[in-house]
């Protein structure tokens, strides 16, 4: 079987990492149609080893003929698009947050919930979630399944590349004037994030909580379980590509910090990379272009009854977004949902 499939938002970094990985995993592609906004029109992008395709305008687009759409743009132009997508006959995928805690849209992270794919046949569209949502159920859900999770309380360090392409020039270019002795006036960050830390990501809501923080919890309980309590406190650092959760969590039952590491270990997605000496643990940089959630810091936390403590590293634009979508498409096709 092959489909006709089309990415949304082809020229942005995760729609050009979704081209890269539906070549690099074979993904059954009859047919490559990318799109982009009306600025990008005629521009090209690579797909595969030799082909070179033209950009159509998505505000154009009749999406007659698609089997599978890849969404990664804005929630604002996915609220538009998507459903004339849909009704066109196409499955969607979609990156944004707009669809996300919609009870009839599938929230997938194909390790962790893969039999909510089956509720695409609703609205035919499934949502993939924030970034640093997904690394996180990943390395959850072993724990959840062998002692309950009750509470979660997790602090994220994430990188500039969650923000776009804008972000990522903007410390790219911060960095320099700060090493010349230029001064800095951030546009699209609230602060310098050159050689800084931002505990801020996205709108702040009426209970102080920014909206990143809040996507984090109500996610988790969507894919995982809604009796888990979740405080999220989220941080924009300077770093380009790979986001990192220093977990702490409260069980049910006992969890010895070596049956986590055992439980980790053979659960998909996850790598353990966990000795207690110098260098034995992951770093964004170390994860970069790596499909894997890494799991480091493994130990006990004295200070509540069935705690332990972890780190959580992985390439927020490859596992976190592209490859998550690209195995959700994979999911479809293994259960007969699509073409």
């Amino acid at each position: 079987m092959s489909l006709t499939v089309a990415v949304v938002g082809a020229t942005g970094s995760v729609g050009q990492e979704i081209l890269n990985i539906l070549a690099e995993r074979s993904f059954p592609v009859k047919q490559l149609v990318p799109i982009a906004s009306g600025e990008s029109l005629g521009k090209e992008v690579s797909f595969g080893d030799d082909k070179v395709l033209s950009v159509k305008a998505l505000e154009d687009t009749d999406f007659a003929g698609i089997d599978l759409a890849f969404f990664a743009i804005s929630a604002n132009l996915a609220a538009q698009f998507v459903p004339m997508a849909t009704a066109a006959g196409a499955i969607v995928i979609d990156n944004s947050s707009h669809f996300r805690m919609d009870p009839d849209v599938p929230l997938v992270v194909p390790e962790v919930n893969s039999d909510a794919l089956a509720g695409c046949a609703k609205k035919k569209i499934i949502a993939n979630p924030n970034c640093s949502t997904v690394q996180l159920v990943v390395a959850l859900k072993p724990l959840h399944d062998a002692a309950r999770i009750k509470r979660v309380v997790v602090a994220t360090y994430q990188s500039v590349s969650g923000g776009g392409k804008k972000a990522m020039d903007e410390l790219s270019s911060q960095t320099r004037s700060v090493c010349i002795n230029e001064p800095i006036e951030p546009a699209h960050f609230t602060k310098q994030i050159a050689f800084n830390l931002i505990p801020h990501i996205d709108s702040f809501m009426a209970n102080g909580e920014t909206r990143e923080e809040w996507k984090i919890a109500v996610e988790t309980q969507k894919i995982l379980d809604p009796d888990i309590r979740l405080i999220a406190t989220c941080v924009r650092v300077p770093v380009f590509v790979g986001h990192s959760e220093a977990v702490n969590i409260e069980f049910h039952q006992p969890l010895a910090p070596d049956r986590a590491r055992e439980l980790l270990r053979h659960a998909p997605g996850c790598v353990v990379v966990d000795e207690s000496q110098d260098g034995g643990y992951m770093t964004p940089v170390e994860c970069v272009g790596d499909f894997a959630t890494f799991v480091s810091r493994i130990r006990r936390d004295g200070t509540v009854e069935n705690g332990l403590s972890l780190w959580v590293v992985s390439d927020n634009l490859r596992k976190g977004a592209a490859l998550n979508a690209v195995q959700i498409a994979e999911g479809l096709v293994k259960r007969g949902l699509i073409g």
